[in-house]
């Protein structure tokens, strides 16, 4: 399968909503979420001529894993990008109210917030607490551990632990048709 911008753009209108929905599942924003397949995408275009799958459920795949990938990068910058917006005083523009329900809506979160808060409750109190202070408050890794009395290697353990537990959660959500 040639990946050239018509078969790129043919991608965002089948696939955009499921990449939407997984994206949202995982950050429980959906303007954020919007964002981040809304970069995917233009990360795909640019590198379109790399990609070397032959079929389209390989195409699709690839594009999951660029949002994936996005996914990563924004949990890291995010807390940089809302502190330089913060002391520069702007708002970012946000969502209209019946946009973010379709987006939500579309992702099923309704039916997945008791099932992580569920899936939080079993964890491990150590993975519970790693991950209420690194997702939750936003914490570094330095301050999660000094906080824990732990070292960062270990905090990141934990919550590299309990998020994978939480995913877990996540992908048995998205394998159950009726789930939503």
């Amino acid at each position: 399968m040639k990946l050239d911008a018509t078969a790129l753009g043919e991608l965002f209108e089948a696939e955009g909503p499921r990449l939407l929905a997984f994206a949202t599942r995982r950050t429980f924003d959906a303007e954020l979420a919007l964002d981040v397949v809304g970069e995917a995408f233009a990360v795909a275009f640019e590198r379109r001529s790399r990609f070397r799958g032959g079929t389209r459920d390989e195409a699709v795949a690839w594009l999951f894993a660029i949002v994936r990938t996005q996914l990563n990068h924004t949990y890291r910058r995010r807390g940089a990008e809302r502190r330089a917006l913060d002391r520069l005083g702007v708002d970012r523009p946000v969502m209209g109210e019946d946009e973010r329900r379709r987006v939500e809506d579309l992702a099923g979160l309704e039916a997945l917030r008791p099932v992580l808060a569920q899936e939080l409750q079993q964890l491990p109190q150590d993975q519970q607490e790693a991950v209420r202070l690194r997702v939750v408050d936003e914490l570094e890794y330095d301050e999660l551990a000094t906080r824990l009395g732990i070292s960062a290697q270990t905090a990141r353990a934990r919550v590299s632990r309990g998020l994978r537990a939480l995913g877990e959660a996540i992908k048995v959500m998205e394998e159950v048709p009726d789930a939503r």
